[in-house]
């Protein structure tokens, strides 16, 4: 077994600074004040669907340590969206965060804990001294294991102080919905009769944890959907359980007819597609077990590269791990559900007749990469809408753009992108779609004309792409971050039609007018603000360190069980180094002629726990975890920079 290894070298825990707090009743914490209790600092920022995981990760271990553990929500935004308060506080409501949040709006506590990616967290001891230093997510075995230890330990030294925390509740907001996700026309005929000839709107009913049915007036409920109650549980309209459901889709009236239900929802925290019966509010899980897509088992679990593309991921859709599904649309050309898997970058696709899962596009990798279907990258592809070609175009959050995917009548599919530049560039700026720039968008839709209308998020906006063209406008502003958007199919014949909008933080759907001359906009081009690493030209030695959890062994069973993938933005800045190989051990050449860029790092290291058997060997029932981090590292190139880099995907103090 792994030991956690503690070194002499203490290291005292750095003051929170910020510009204030929520979840404290208006009081301001420090470390001091928190002295006495395990301390976990959660570095997030409320675009990062990796930071939403972990806040699910965290709830059990918050519930089950109340006495003894603090977890603070350090709150260091990416997005200039998310640097707003109100924002902020919102996000804290939504996501149901139930510990005190820092609002770090300059990085000051983020730059004080030298972090370096979304999300981090930071385990402060009793006595004020950082323990453990962790990226990414999955490491919540690890942190069940490391709490009780500290317990042990600092009741045996008389500095472990029990007691409730500093957790006090917001007032909460109430209304129908509840910060909604998605919307669906449901025409005459395949919704309620109550509906009659204008059909209705179906509405996930986010913050709520259920499905609403709405009149064309989006203020008269006809139906719900689930027990209002977060959770999982097949069944009837009172008896059914979702969990942060987000998008939907109306399946072919045939094809709905062969199935048995007539809408697919994505349940995003419950990392399962579900179906929806209109005719009986029947609710069913048509794939996934609800456990995150994280583990990847045998041989290929750290050097996959597509081999199962359009190939079933499992035999039984309810055996597959899905990731925080978050959008789904009807594929005429691939005749299936293409699913936005925002947790893993991909696009998957979900075919009702046979119930396989396969992948569609992206290798999993995060950032913006087009070509083939198996190279391409994502980011948190949050929004999926068909064109009249039979193309699917994609609103891709975390690089704060819009993607195409074009499929051949064989079937093959190319990524394309229409406007974004990558994960760090952001902005409010209309014109030649290669200067445009979007800010987290979450929804998109395709106009009569055949262009294409987005759901820009962070810029309350509702933004349009013009292909013939080639340009960006703005159609719609001071929308309350608006998550999707829609063609009203319910306007009257000869008139312009109508977009409905979903505008999740004033909790409810609108109606926007389509204006005959746009407006252009232009606020700019930005990019992430984060401390730039000053780096030398010439050889970097890089350094990941990983320490498996006490009771965890490095899975060693098909070699090498950790893995790096290296490249830069630009291309040039790398002149050798790149590339996937096994080992978190790398030297890269960086260039002398190239004065800054950014460095995309993923690390990967599988364990397993045990070991259990006489002979020290991993036995084929043990529990095995991935742990996984994507970095962007900016680094300026300098004469006296730094000649190594270490990061840490779970370092023990």
């Amino acid at each position: 077994m792994s030991e956690t290894v503690r070194t002499h070298h203490r290291v005292r825990a750095s003051e929170l600074v910020g510009r204030g707090w929520l979840n404290t009743g208006g009081k301001s914490l420090d470390l001091e004040s928190l002295r006495g209790k395990i301390v976990l600092l959660d570095f997030w920022t409320f675009c990062c669907i990796n930071c939403l995981h972990v806040l699910d990760e965290l709830r059990p271990l918050e519930q089950e340590y109340s006495d003894v553990l603090v977890t603070v929500g350090v709150h260091s935004p990416k997005f200039e969206h998310e640097a707003d308060p109100v924002a902020l506080a919102a996000a804290v409501e939504r996501y149901e965060i139930r510990h005190p949040v820092l609002d770090d709006p300059e990085l000051e506590t983020w730059k004080a804990y030298t972090a370096r990616a979304w999300p981090t967290l930071v385990v402060v001891d009793p006595e004020g001294y950082i323990v453990a230093h962790l990226s990414g997510e999955g490491h919540a075995d690890g942190l069940a294991v490391l709490i009780p230890e500290l317990i042990a330990e600092h009741e045996a030294k008389g500095t472990l102080h029990r007691g409730d925390g500093p957790y006090v509740a917001p007032e909460p907001t109430s209304g129908t919905l509840r910060f909604p996700g998605k919307a669906l026309y449901l025409p005459a005929g395949r919704g309620s009769e109550a509906a009659g000839d204008a059909g209705s709107w179906l509405v996930t009913d986010t913050g709520h944890h259920r499905l609403v049915e709405l009149s064309t007036d989006f203020e008269t409920v006809l139906g719900t959907y689930g027990s209002g109650e977060k959770g999982y549980a097949d069944g009837g309209p009172a008896d059914a359980r979702f969990n942060e459901p987000q998008g939907l889709v109306l399946l072919p009236q045939d094809v709905a007819d062969q199935a048995g239900y007539d809408v697919v929802i994505a349940d995003s925290v419950n990392h399962r597609l579900r179906g929806l019966s209109l005719r009986t509010g029947e609710a069913t899980t048509l794939a996934g077990n609800g456990i995150q897509r994280l583990l990847e088992t045998g041989p290929a679990r750290v050097d996959e590269e597509g081999a199962a593309y359009g190939a079933a991921l499992e035999a039984d859709p309810l055996k597959v791990a899905l990731s925080s599904p978050w959008d789904v649309v009807w594929s005429a050309k691939l005749n299936a559900v293409v699913v936005a898997m925002a947790g893993v970058h991909q696009i998957f696709g979900f075919d009702p007749a046979t119930g396989a899962v396969t992948i569609v596009a992206g290798n999993g990798l995060e950032g913006l990469l087009d070509g083939p279907a198996a190279e391409a990258w994502f980011a948190q592809s949050s929004g999926l809408a068909e064109d009249a070609d039979g193309n699917i175009w994609v609103a891709d959050s975390e690089t704060s753009a819009l993607r195409k995917l074009v499929i051949g009548e064989d079937r093959s599919v190319t990524v394309e992108s229409a406007v974004g530049k990558g994960l760090f560039d952001f902005g409010f700026r209309d014109g030649p779609a290669a200067e445009a720039r979007l800010q987290h968008p979450l929804g998109v839709t395709v106009l009569p004309d055949g262009s294409v209308a987005i759901a820009d998020t962070y810029n309350g906006a509702v933004r349009r792409y013009d292909p013939a063209t080639g340009t960006v406008s703005t159609l719609a502003r001071g929308l309350s971050e608006p998550s999707d958007v829609i063609v009203d199919h319910t306007h009257v014949a000869g008139e312009e039609p109508l977009l409905v909008v979903v505008e999740a933080n004033k909790h409810q759907l609108v109606y926007v007018p389509i204006p005959k001359e746009a407006q252009q906009v232009d606020e700019g081009a930005a990019q992430t603000q984060r401390p730039k690493s000053p780096v030398a030209p010439g050889l970097l030695s890089l350094t990941v360190r990983f320490t498996a959890p006490t009771g965890q062994k490095l899975d060693d069973r098909w070699g090498d069980p950790t893995q790096l993938k290296i490249s830069s933005t630009p291309p040039e800045l790398l002149v050798a180094g790149g590339g996937t190989s096994v080992g978190l051990l790398r030297t890269l050449e960086l260039a002398s002629d190239v004065p800054e860029g950014v460095l995309h790092i993923t690390a990967r290291a599988a364990a397993c726990d045990g070991p259990e058997d006489a002979d020290g060997e991993i036995p084929d029932h043990a529990a095995c975890h991935l742990y996984q981090q994507d970095w962007g590292i900016p680094v300026t190139l300098q004469p006296d920079g730094d000649t190594e880099l270490v990061l840490d995907l779970r370092g023990m103090d």
